[in-house]
């Protein structure tokens, strides 16, 4: 039995913020203290902090401590950390970890990899967010590269760089990255099941049993490539005029879209078994994001019974089998994705085999073993050379 290990986890984001990178990072810390391990968590403290979500024995075992931050521009309600070198020094002198986990690229996470390495401390770093593809949404693509750069250097200061696909991976191999290496995410289907499909939630939506609910998940942000969104739905609500389009999330696009398309059903952010109710209740996910690293999205829409019409890239391209659980279409083809999309909705039994099939073909995605992969991450971080020894043959994948 391999030794427990003390991680210090380094973040901007946490529980009981909602999205894809807090949501996945509770997940792996509940899973590291429910095997024993003990974490120390450094955040800075947000706007809707509210106490730990852990509980019972495993919360002896987690520590927190919170730091200064600012707001980040275009994204309401959530700050980044300002740098705490001095900190992490005189915290990790009187508890030495064995590992620094750093899971955002802020100044925060930058300053806790310049304290680990001037103390030896073994780091592993997370690669969540496409943040160089991000710029060119915000009027920023001249940066694209700088960032790109940037990233990269910032990633191979450490011992092993975890990423949630083969597929991104590869990418970030080809682009310089050394010592990747894959961590899946997993899926609740306790939660995310067809069974939490609601009558009354249609109702309240104004659709009948079989009238088509078309159903998107996700920040309502340039990011995510709406306007291709709603121009396959509207392609879709040509040959089937009752449809409606349910768009569960916030951001800086939702006045603007509720403005402009007051036929769309705005439900806002939804949380546990009322998101997996929003899940259920609708008949079909697409899902257009080219900045996506993984889309957490894409297997609870699976998990809960919808087909997905989705790029092929991040998740998509591992869990959907076109035609079989869902559609997908090459990168940018934004033509292609339409036509996927019109092909789940027109052609006859198409969308009910595809809905059947997409619950199970995620059932094998069980968080225990993703936790399991984590920790032997961990341990093999620790046991590798520091970082002037890598090279780029020792790129190590795990397979999901």
């Amino acid at each position: 039995m391999k030794a427990l290990l003390h991680v210090a986890v380094v973040t901007e984001t946490y529980p009981p913020e909602v999205n894809g990178v807090a949501m996945t990072l509770g997940r792996m810390v509940q899973g590291l203290l429910a095997r024993g391990h003990r974490v120390s968590l450094t955040r800075p403290r947000q706007p809707v902090d509210g106490s730990s979500p852990m509980t019972g024995e495993a919360a002896g075992q987690l520590t927190t401590t919170w730091v200064r931050g600012l707001p980040i521009p275009g994204y309401a309600g959530l700050r980044f950390g300002l740098p705490a070198a001095r900190l992490f020094r005189r915290q990790w002198r009187a508890d030495r970890p064995d590992v620094v986990q750093v899971v955002t690229e802020g100044p925060l996470g930058a300053s806790a990899i310049t304290a680990a390495l001037q103390m030896g401390i073994p780091v592993v770093s997370e690669f969540h967010t496409n943040f160089h593809a991000y710029s060119r949404h915000y009027g920023f693509a001249w940066l694209e590269g700088l960032v790109a750069a940037h990233l990269r250097r910032l990633h191979n200061r450490g011992r092993m760089t975890l990423v949630p696909s083969r597929e991104l991976g590869t990418q970030l191999q080809r682009r310089g990255y050394r010592g990747v290496r894959v961590v899946a995410r997993g899926v609740d289907t306790a939660l995310f099941n067809p069974q939490r499909r609601s009558a009354t939630l249609r109702t309240r939506w104004k659709v009948g049993d079989r009238d088509l609910v078309v159903a998107h998940v996700g920040r309502l942000a340039p990011e995510k490539n709406l306007p291709l969104l709603l121009s396959s739905f509207a392609a879709i609500r040509r040959h089937v005029p009752e449809a409606r389009l349910l768009l569960v999330g916030d951001g800086p696009a939702r006045r603007r879209l509720e403005q402009q398309h007051p036929d769309c059903i705005f439900a806002g952010m939804r949380h546990g078994e009322d998101l997996a109710a929003h899940y259920a209740s609708a008949d079909l996910f697409l899902f257009p994001s080219l900045t996506e690293t993984y889309g957490n999205v894409t297997l609870e829409a699976l998990a809960s019974g919808l087909p997905v019409v989705a790029y092929r890239m991040a998740a998509a391209a591992e869990l959907i089998r076109h035609g079989e659980n869902g559609m997908l279409a090459d990168p940018g083809a934004s033509d292609q994705f339409e036509r996927a999309a019109l092909d789940l909705v027109t052609r006859p039994g198409v969308l009910q085999k595809t809905s059947d099939a997409a619950p199970a073909s995620v059932a094998a995605l069980d968080w225990e073993q993703i936790h399991d992969r984590l920790v032997a991450a961990l341990h093999d971080a620790i046991t590798r050379p520091a970082v002037p020894a890598l090279k780029d043959s020792n790129l190590h994948f795990l397979q999901p």
